[in-house]
């Protein structure tokens, strides 16, 4: 009995000294337009596949899927949701973008189809962050004045990479995360809508 504690208490030391565990893999979606996937950057600089480098830097094993579609509008966002986002998705980035307003929808129904998208995600236990700043700085843009440069994709991934590793919450929850250009904010507002005075958002 003694001997068989023993090795019970050097069991238990060696695995604390092995460290904690490896926490299992977070599985995060990405869904927008051409903002999500990097036009005019390239996928591999698009803040998807640089969220998944700064969190896997971090020693978070996230595996980060870019599931935007340049053109997209949130209807079309919504109609593929299911579709796009597998069982198994921890987080959902959600970027709205500006199609609607350019594409001659209304600031009503893209609102709409966002709390639709937010609420179904929600119902299936999925954490979502909408990514919907307003006004976006002006150095974000490339000189289309709609894409989103290198350096915008990267000050985004940072934000979102700060969010998520440093908040763990029991119960979904709906954030959204609007860097300036000066430095990444995690203040969390509730989603605001595209401002009429900036430069519309794909």
């Amino acid at each position: 009995m003694v001997l068989r504690l023993c090795a019970w208490i050097i069991a238990a030391i060696l695995a604390l000294a092995a460290g904690p565990l490896q926490a299992r893999p977070i599985h995060i979606v990405a869904i927008g337009a051409s903002n999500t996937t990097g036009f005019g950057v390239g996928e591999q600089n698009a803040y998807p596949a640089v969220l998944e480098r700064l969190l896997r830097h971090k020693g978070i094993d996230a595996h980060v899927t870019n599931a935007g579609v340049n053109g997209d509008v949130t209807t079309g966002m919504r109609n593929r949701l299911d579709t796009a986002v597998p069982n198994g998705t921890d987080i959902v980035i959600l970027q709205p973008g500006g199609n609607d307003l350019r594409f001659f929808g209304s600031k009503q129904a893209r609102t709409a189809n966002i709390a639709a998208m937010v609420h179904r995600l929600h119902a299936r236990g999925i954490r979502v962050i909408v990514y919907d700043p307003d006004p976006v700085p002006r150095d974000f843009y490339q000189w289309d004045g709609i894409h989103f440069n290198a350096a915008a994709h990267a000050k985004i991934a940072a934000t979102l990479a700060a969010q998520i590793a440093a908040t763990t919450k029991p119960a979904p929850a709906t954030e959204t995360s609007a860097p300036s250009s000066e430095s990444p904010s995690t203040a969390e507002p509730p989603p605001p809508t595209p401002s009429a005075a900036a430069p519309a958002k794909p």
